[in-house]
C-alpha cells in the first residue's frame, strides 16, 4: 500500500497539481492550480472580496431554531454546510468512495460534483488506506479535504493514516505541517448492518494525539459542526448516527458556525445530571419525558464535542444537580463514558452526592437480528430506572433542603439517602453492561 507521501505525488501527477515548498507555504495562503475547470472555479472564489471568504459568522447555540429559516433534514444539512464551504473556500475538496455523480451512501454529497466538479469531488477506489493518505497528504500543502467514510467501520482500514500521520504529524515536524482535514461519515446501530457495519470506533480514536471528535445529534448542530470542522486547522472526526440522516429540522437561513468545543444544554434540571450524545440524546429525551411525570427534574446535556471534553459546561451542571448519568451506544469498556467518568471524578469529584453511573452499549458484537440488537444499547426504560435508582427515591421518603440535597425521611429504607453517608445500596448493579 503507498504511503501518504507517494499518494500525494500520484494524486499531483495524475491532476497536474502543484505541491509547494515549505518555503513556498510560508506566510501565504496556498491556492491549488489545475485545468482550465479548476482555474474558472478558483478565479470564481478569488472575486469574492476577502470579508466574505474569510468572516466567520457566529451565533448563539439556542435549543429551538429561527422560525424564519428553512427546514432540512440531517443529511441535507450536512450537505448545506459542506456545499457552503466549498463556495466560500476553493481549497474544499472532498473524496471518498461514490462521493461524486453517485452523491455519497447516504447523499450527503448529491449535487455537489456537477456544481464543483471532478477534481473538487472526487471519487476513489475501495482503498480507505489509500485514500485517507491522499486527504492528508492534500492536507500538508494546503487544501482543506473532507474524507467521507462509506462506514465508519471501514475507517479501521485506515487506522494507520490517521494515527501515525493525522493526529502526530504537526507534532513529528515541529509545527512545520498543520492537517486541516475532516474525516467523517455513518456509524452507529440500528438497521440491521450487523457486526461489521454497526461499530463505534470513538473509543478507538480517542487516545490518538492532535485529533479532535466531534458528534452531530440534530440538523442544526450537523450543519455547524461540519462548517467548524472544514474551518478549524486541526484534524477533526465528525461522527454521524446511520438512524439520525431523516431527522427533519428548522435552522435558520442566516451562516452559523457552532463551537467544537462546547456542549449543548437540551434541557435544565435540578435533581440530576445527563450526559450524552448522537442517538442516545433521544432516548434521554423520551426518558425524560417519563421521569418528569414521576416527579424528577434531569438536566440533560448532550456533550457534541467528544474530544476534548466541555468540562465547563459539564461542571457547573454538576455543581448544580450533584449526581451524574452517563448515557451512550459506545461500548462500556474503555468507551467514551469511561473517560468522562474519569475526567468528572478527577476535577469534580467533592461535588458528587453519589458515585457516577453510566449505561453504555453491551461488550458483544452486534447481532444482525433486530431484537438482539436492540437488546445491545441502552433502551429509555434502562435510563428511567437508572435514575431513580441513582436518586434512591421512595414515595413519602424525600425532600429537597435549600442547597438542592436530597434526604430521605424513612429510616427503614434500605441504603442510604443522597447526600448522607452510610452504608452502600445497590447503585452498582444499575451500571449497565
Amino acid at each position: 500500500m503507498a504511503t501518504l507521501s507517494q499518494a500525494a505525488i500520484a494524486f499531483s501527477a495524475s491532476n497536474k497539481f502543484h505541491f509547494p515548498s515549505l518555503s513556498e507555504r510560508k506566510g501565504q495562503i496556498f491556492v491549488v492550480r489545475s485545468d482550465a475547470r479548476m482555474n474558472h472555479l478558483l478565479a470564481r472564489g478569488a472575486r469574492k472580496s476577502q470579508t466574505q471568504r474569510h468572516a466567520v459568522a457566529t451565533k448563539a447555540d439556542s435549543s429551538t431554531s429561527s422560525k424564519t429559516g428553512h427546514e432540512l433534514l440531517l443529511f441535507e444539512a450536512l450537505r448545506e454546510g459542506l456545499e457552503e464551504e466549498m463556495d466560500r473556500d476553493p481549497c474544499v475538496c472532498v473524496l471518498g468512495e461514490d462521493v461524486g455523480h453517485y452523491g455519497g451512501s447516504y447523499k450527503v454529497t448529491k449535487g455537489l460534483a456537477p456544481k464543483f466538479g471532478d477534481l473538487r469531488v472526487l471519487d476513489t477506489p475501495i482503498a480507505e488506506n489509500a485514500f485517507t493518505g491522499m486527504g492528508i497528504g492534500a492536507a500538508m500543502t494546503g487544501l482543506r479535504p473532507i474524507v467521507e467514510g462509506m462506514n465508519m467501520g471501514f475507517l479501521l482500514l485506515a487506522f494507520n493514516q490517521i494515527s501515525n500521520n493525522c493526529g502526530m504529524l504537526h507534532y513529528t515536524s515541529g509545527g512545520q505541517f498543520k492537517i486541516p482535514i475532516v474525516i467523517r461519515g455513518p456509524g452507529g446501530v440500528g438497521r440491521q448492518l450487523g457486526a461489521e457495519h454497526s461499530q463505534r470506533l470513538e473509543s478507538y480514536f480517542q487516545s490518538i494525539p492532535g485529533i479532535q471528535m466531534v458528534a452531530c445529534s440534530t440538523p442544526y448542530n450537523a450543519k455547524g459542526l461540519m462548517k467548524a470542522a472544514i474551518r478549524s486547522e486541526n484534524p477533526v472526526i465528525l461522527f454521524e448516527h446511520v438512524l439520525l440522516y431523516n431527522l427533519k429540522e428548522r435552522i435558520p437561513d442566516e451562516e452559523y458556525v457552532l463551537s467544537l468545543e462546547e456542549a449543548e444544554m437540551v434541557r435544565p434540571g435540578e435533581h440530576v445530571t445527563i450526559l450524552t450524545y448522537s442517538r442516545m440524546r433521544y432516548h434521554v429525551m423520551q426518558a425524560a419525558k417519563t421521569l418528569v411525570n414521576k416527579g424528577y427534574d434531569p438536566e440533560v446535556i448532550d456533550i457534541r464535542s467528544l474530544k476534548p471534553f466541555d468540562l465547563y459546561t459539564i461542571g457547573n451542571s454538576v455543581k448544580k444537580t450533584h449526581r451524574v448519568l452517563i448515557v451512550e451506544e459506545c461500548m462500556r469498556t474503555g468507551g467514551i463514558g469511561a473517560s468522562l467518568t474519569a475526567a468528572i471524578t478527577e476535577n469534580f469529584n467533592d461535588y458528587l452526592d453519589a458515585p457516577i453511573m453510566c449505561l453504555s452499549s453491551q461488550d458483544v458484537p452486534t447481532p444482525y437480528a433486530g431484537t438482539l440488537e436492540e437488546w445491545t444499547v441502552v433502551q429509555p426504560a434502562q435510563i428511567v430506572t437508572a435514575v431513580e435508582q441513582l436518586c434512591q427515591v421512595k414515595d413519602g421518603s424525600w425532600w429537597w433542603t435549600s442547597d438542592r440535597r436530597g434526604y430521605y425521611n424513612d429510616s427503614s429504607s434500605k441504603g442510604p439517602g443522597c447526600g448522607i453517608s452510610g452504608e452502600s445500596g445497590d447503585i452498582s448493579e444499575m451500571v449497565m453492561m
